[in-house]
């Protein structure tokens, strides 16, 4: 028998083989596949199982939910998103943040201060939306930026120092001190994200908190080296 279950709270392959390990540990269970960008896992059991004994074998961080009330799955899969299709809203943003920008002066055109704004409604943007999970934020960007891995306190005031920074752009308030953080914590986090491309992890792009599920491809990059570009940009030339 195969059954389909949503899984909720996996934020990386690490967590993934956890919750595929404990599912298989399960004595009614034949076999589990866990995939972490669906957040789906497909049961082969011996028995029915009950979803409390689902839950129950699993660590407290993770959920199981029934998924198409327990029908068995058919052997057809969906295709799974393209590259483009999963990482359209992180575009979208950039792009309502760049034409808001470039909106705020073109009357009286002046490229470096579109630039910090751009960078302050990138900073109030992100923010907001990792604080609409603060937890499960920490969580992801513990997985692959270095400071946060080591110092777990960072994580949690991370949203609130692109808040300040956000602040201090549009505010134009501080600018070298802003800038020179942006270089430090984006300069730290790009480190990370390097590492994690070079080594095909499969984890979730914390960037945005966990209200867009958005995987670390090349554009977690991009997008962290756009604003790293115009912070040298600003100091230095």
């Amino acid at each position: 028998m195969q059954y389909s279950y949503t899984i909720k709270g996996m934020t990386c392959n690490g967590c993934r083989a956890s919750v595929e390990r404990d599912l298989k540990a399960l004595p009614e269970v034949s076999d589990a596949i866990v995939s972490l960008e669906n957040e789906e896992a497909i049961i082969h059991m011996t028995s029915p199982v009950s979803l409390e004994t689902l839950q129950a074998g699993l660590k407290s961080k993770y959920t199981i939910e029934e998924k198409f009330e327990k029908q068995v799955v058919d052997s057809t899969t969906e295709a799974p998103l393209s590259k483009w299709a999963q990482l359209r809203p992180l575009f979208l943003i950039f792009g309502y943040i760049t034409i808001a920008s470039i909106a705020m002066h073109y009357k009286t055109w002046d490229a470096q201060e579109a630039m910090l704004d751009f960078m302050g409604l990138f900073y109030i943007v992100f923010s907001f939306f990792k604080f609409l999970d603060l937890k499960g934020f920490v969580d992801s960007f513990r997985m692959y930026d270095p400071l946060a891995s080591n110092i777990k306190l960072y994580g949690w005031i991370y949203p609130f120092i692109e808040l300040g920074l956000g602040i201090l752009f549009l505010f134009r308030l501080e600018i070298p001190i802003a800038l020179v953080a942006t270089l430090v914590i984006l300069g730290i986090t790009t480190v990370g994200v390097t590492r994690s491309l070079l080594s095909k992890q499969e984890i979730q792009c914390a960037c945005l908190g966990t209200a867009l599920k958005l995987p670390m491809t090349e554009a977690t990059f991009i997008e962290n080296a756009i604003m790293i570009a115009m912070a040298v940009f600003m100091l230095f030339i």
